[in-house]
């Protein structure tokens, strides 16, 4: 199967976009800067989907769905908002065609334009808040703990599926809270939800910090993030959470009789993750090979390859087969059995291979005589003869320790590829030669951050959770630090 992959360490860009493509993820769209998520890219994320949806239910969540359009009048209500979006929107000003009467196809009727133009969301603070307002009138109506999966749309001069596309799928949380410190639990709350399916789904270390001001959310008090590093030593934002204050419920006037009979503006927090999670996913693991995907991620983790010559042995092997399946269901397990007469075997190996497929199996008659099945892991490349008798339970462990060991390695390389400097000229030296995670004194200013950033394109990807305060002296400036901060060269 011509399938190879240029290698990652020859052009990681480029490994990346075969292998969203060789791996039937995804495919460019014939609209610019769109994709096609095909059903195996769409099946991760589905599982991603499943498991957040959990989550957030189990932290008190409901989900609804609020318009795709969003009146222009509504984002003149929060200006820093405004102001971060304007750059990106999509903007519907007609509500109808007609054929041209020269014969050159369907054109815009001129009078059919929109009294006021409608943005396609970037996001829904705007829209959702304009709602609130009448939810919400006293302190029994609160907290509102709002989700929902969409779709969002920010026009993209340059674009990579997955990382960065024009519209993109993802879910977003909108809540409401009686007082400041609730909100900020919630704040809190939500990007922890998001650190444990990043390291317990995702099998992707990550640092969990605050963001720099000049790096917030457009509109938000506090945006705390959750930052892994990619095998080429860049930064990925993968989540993020926002304490929004007041702010867009002053803008849309959303207010509540509280406990003591006075009026009062809820406090706000928004928070959201995407389908560039899929990117992360494919970035932080993957090999020359092709996809590797943690067990819990994968649209099936299992995959059973029959070994055959002839019609009754394939008769055979599928009666056993369909045992072992079986089992293997009834520990929670998914299993896709290919028994395609279509292509040979190798094929098919490489084709799960490319996939990312954890665990596969091969069994024919010598198999049967034996009372053995090969098992090929895919995280390490390593194949074993394993006994048919417990081989349920085998697999059951064996997924466990692939899902361990993903996490392990790529925790391992991030060990690595995370380095202290205490000068501007080693910052510049690690970014130039190796990249990955710099830990370096600020001087908390957002001049300094902004000449970094100009000179280097290396940005503040958060101001850490964990970490000891340390004294010290700004790299770029010298003047006194109270913490290091994380820089790194971003997506």
């Amino acid at each position: 199967m011509a399938k190879e992959l240029t290698s990652k360490e020859e052009n990681y860009s480029q490994w990346y976009n075969d292998l969203v493509v060789k791996a039937d993820l995804a495919e460019n769209s014939a609209v610019r800067g769109c994709m096609v998520i095909k059903p195996y890219g769409y099946a991760i994320w589905e599982k991603m989907q499943a498991e957040l949806d959990r989550m957030f239910k189990e932290t008190g969540h409901e989900n609804a769905y609020f318009p795709l359009f969003i009146p222009k009048s509504f984002f003149s209500k929060e200006a820093d908002h405004v102001e971060g979006f304007a750059k990106e929107c999509a903007v519907v000003t007609h509500y109808r065609l007609k054929n041209d009467p020269d014969g050159n196809g369907v054109v815009v009727d001129p009078d059919a334009k929109l009294e006021e133009e409608l943005i396609v969301r970037p996001t829904s603070e705007t829209i959702i808040w304009n709602t609130y307002k009448n939810w919400i009138q006293s302190y029994r109506d609160l907290p509102l703990l709002i989700n929902q999966w969409a779709n969002v749309v920010r026009w993209e001069m340059r674009t990579r599926m997955f990382l960065r596309t024009s519209e993109f799928l993802w879910q977003e949380g909108h809540t409401a809270h009686a007082t400041r410190q609730e909100a900020m639990e919630e704040t809190e709350r939500m990007i922890n939800v998001y650190a444990d399916f990043a390291e317990n789904y995702m099998a992707v270390p990550v640092i969990k910090g605050a963001k720099s001001a000049n790096e917030r959310f457009a509109g938000a008090l506090e945006t705390y993030t959750i930052e892994a590093l990619m095998q080429d030593g860049k930064a990925l934002q993968s989540g993020t959470s926002h304490f929004l204050g007041q702010n867009f419920a002053k803008a849309f006037d959303v207010q509540f009789t509280n406990k003591e009979g006075k009026l009062d503006h809820v406090w706000a927090t928004s928070w959201g993750v995407s389908t560039r999670l899929v990117g992360a996913l494919i970035m932080a693991h993957s090999d020359n090979n092709g996809l590797v995907l943690p067990p819990r991620l994968a649209p099936y983790e299992v995959v059973i390859v029959p070994i055959y010559k002839k019609a009754e042995q394939l008769a055979e092997v599928s009666a056993k087969v369909k045992e072992i399946m079986a089992r293997l269901r009834k520990r929670g397990i998914t299993v896709r059995y290919d028994d395609r007469d279509s292509q040979r075997p190798g094929w098919k190996f490489a084709e799960y291979e490319m996939k990312g497929v954890p665990v596969r199996l091969a069994i024919g008659p010598r198999d049967l005589e034996n009372g053995t099945v090969e098992v090929a892991r895919r995280d390490t490349l390593e194949k074993s003869v394993q006994s048919l008798e417990n081989i349920d339970q085998y697999v059951e462990d064996l997924l466990t320790e692939i899902q361990n060991n993903i996490y392990q390695k790529a925790w391992n390389f991030r060990k690595e590829n995370t380095v202290k400097v205490d000068t501007y000229d080693e910052f510049k030296e690690v970014l130039n030669t190796k990249g990955g995670f710099i830990l370096a004194h600020w001087d908390g200013t957002p001049e300094t951050e902004t000449r970094i950033k100009e000179e280097t394109k290396a940005t503040i990807r958060c101001i850490p959770f964990e970490g000891e305060e340390e004294e010290g002296k700004c790299i770029v400036t010298g003047k006194p630090s109270k913490r290091r901060v994380l820089f790194a060269l971003a997506y």
